[in-house]
């Protein structure tokens, strides 16, 4: 074929393919990639599958117990915690403000003299000083 002769594509779809694209059209491309890339990500967890049957045979041999930190994962209420205010208990969703206290609240009492906060404001003041200013000494000069 010539330069200037478009190729149908490989799949016979009846569009024209790209040799950029293995003589594909875009969408027979598109979704040759995302086989390729769900066979990839089958063959990864299997892998990871097989690894954590050899992990779990090990610990039963060891008799480890898998139960470790399981109590704290499930919770009844909300899935994410930071969707009220701690203080009103007012829904604030993506508008919240998370204070440096680690809490999260509505526009009313995002100030920390509005929620009695238990940051240490000014000694987090000292340290940003400290790391931002190192002290410079000279070295002391030798006396002839």
């Amino acid at each position: 074929m010539a330069n200037g002769d478009p190729s149908h594509c490989a799949n016979n779809c009846g569009f024209f393919g790209n040799p950029s694209t293995n003589n594909l059209c875009s969408k027979c491309y598109k979704d040759c990639l995302m086989k390729q890339s769900k066979d990839l990500s089958d063959s990864v967890l299997n892998i990871n599958k097989l690894g954590d049957q050899k992990l779990c045979q090990k610990k039963d041999e060891l008799g480890v117990n898998e139960n470790i930190g399981e109590g704290s994962s499930t919770s009844s209420g909300s899935s994410e915690p930071g969707t009220r205010c701690s203080l009103c208990k007012k829904r604030v969703g993506l508008t919240g403000f998370r204070c440096r206290c680690g809490q999260t609240f509505c526009s009313l009492h995002r100030y920390s003299d509005k929620h009695n906060c238990v940051f240490d404001y000014k000694g987090a003041g000292k340290e940003a000083i400290a790391r931002a200013n190192p002290v410079v000494k000279a070295d002391k000069i030798d006396k002839i």
